[in-house]
């Protein structure tokens, strides 16, 4: 694997040959090696200087070297929500691992989506399933940004910008626009996709906190340049504006020798997540778990929040420990990479989902209830568990795979039925 560099949007340089990266200015007259100069920018040219986003490449061919695309139909399950919201309380079990060869462009699934890709808002969450690694196939999104969390197997990303290996238990985000293949590493893998429209991904504002917690900026690791000089015919399929679309190139465009700037790929390892808690009483509000956020032009509201529910010490008194009910502005979509997380004792499996739309009252199973308010309020650790949610502040439209498909719970909602009534009187 590449060595990484350190650090979260800072600016950054690598030349994978000594000597390609150009000094002082970005696109002389004369490029080192006869290499092409090429901008990457991921916000408008005059977005503040703390919220630019863009990098220079120095590659072997200009990217504009390919001919028309035209519609890619190999994936029809990839597609924006095309069915009404549902204010119901929705939950999946895993995808199924394929049985015929199948890489990643073709294993997304997408479950649900909202707001409007054509004016920068919202979000779609795909699920993936692949057994093969994509085999001179290329593709990028010119969509949204994708957070990618892995459940089962490992993936290797190959980008313009080099290379990651993305476990289990790590994340990657691969910014809009940059072209990458994802390689199967160790037999079949699924997890979960999280494509944002809006404003990139960033780590939220720490307030009252202080200057350390949560994830850390140095913990972030980018990859150092690395190039692919291949002749051979490769397919580049693109996501634009919720359709797939696809062209040939003779060559691999993976071929950036070097660059330099705060667009790149990127992943995190969610272990190395600096815990915040309770020490006293009451259950924390889970914004205090927000890895990522994508923020909105409403303060403290956010387009998507990445948030998750890693292993940790559970010490408050008096208090009911798992996940009270409750009923948010926000729609929350959850996912499990392992273990069991804390307010389901069943149903809710590794690589499965759920669903909670805006307003939708849920909380804790019957079981994990009864099980809490009985508990003997000693210190515990949770561990070997691993939750996560992408929260956003719209309605989260499904497709209608996720609401017609056989892996859809339909007796979820009895997970809250016969609780008892609180037994109570008049004076």
């Amino acid at each position: 694997m590449a060595d990484m560099l350190n650090g979260f949007g800072n600016h950054f340089s690598t030349e994978a040959i000594i000597g390609a990266l150009p000094v002082g200015c970005n696109s002389p007259q004369h490029v080192p090696f006869g290499l092409f100069a090429e901008q990457l920018s991921g916000t408008a040219f005059t977005a503040p200087r703390a919220d630019n986003k863009r990098s220079w490449f120095y590659r072997l061919r200009p990217s504009a070297c390919h001919s028309p695309y035209k519609p890619y139909n190999g994936n029809p399950l990839l597609r924006c929500s095309d069915v009404p919201a549902s204010p119901n309380r929705l939950r999946w079990d895993p995808l199924l691992i394929p049985d015929v060869p199948t890489d990643f462009i073709n294993g997304l699934v997408t479950y649900a989506s909202n707001g409007d890709v054509a004016v920068g808002t919202g979000i779609c969450i795909h699920l993936y399933v692949a057994n093969q690694s994509m085999i001179n196939r290329i593709f990028f999104n010119a969509d949204g940004e994708l957070l990618i969390v892995p459940q089962q197997g490992s993936l290797k990303l190959v980008t313009e910008m080099g290379v990651l290996h993305v476990d289990p238990l790590h994340i990657a985000v691969i910014p809009r626009g940059i072209r990458f293949r994802v390689e199967v590493l160790d037999g079949p893998v699924r997890g979960y996709v999280c494509e944002n429209h809006g404003a990139p991904f960033c780590l939220p504002e720490l307030g009252p906190i202080g200057s350390n917690g949560l994830a850390n900026q140095r913990d972030f690791e980018t990859p150092v340049a690395w190039f692919e000089d291949s002749d051979e015919p490769h397919e580049l399929i693109q996501k634009f504006q919720g359709r797939l679309w696809t062209t040939t190139l003779d060559h691999s465009p993976l071929d950036v020798v070097a660059w330099h700037g705060n667009l790149t790929p990127y992943r995190y390892d969610l272990r190395r997540f600096n815990t915040m808690n309770t020490v006293s009483y009451d259950h924390p509000d889970p914004s205090i778990f927000t890895v990522l956020t994508a923020p909105s032009d409403t303060a403290g509201t956010a387009n998507i929040d990445f948030v998750i529910f890693p292993p940790r010490w559970i010490v408050a008194e008096q208090t009911f420990r798992p996940p009270w009910f409750h009923r948010n502005v926000m729609s929350e979509f959850m996912g499990l990479i392992e273990g069991r997380y804390d307010a389901k004792s069943g149903g809710f499996a590794p690589g499965g989902a759920s669903l909670h739309n805006q307003m939708s009252s849920h909380g804790p199973d019957r079981s994990s209830y009864e099980s809490a308010i009985a508990a003997d309020l000693k210190p515990y650790k949770i561990i070997e568990s691993m939750a996560f949610m992408f929260e956003s502040r719209y309605v989260l439209c499904p497709t209608r795979y996720a609401m017609e498909s056989p892996l859809c719970q339909p007796d979820y909602d009895n997970c809250w039925s016969q609780f008892k009534k609180a037994r109570v009187t008049h004076d």
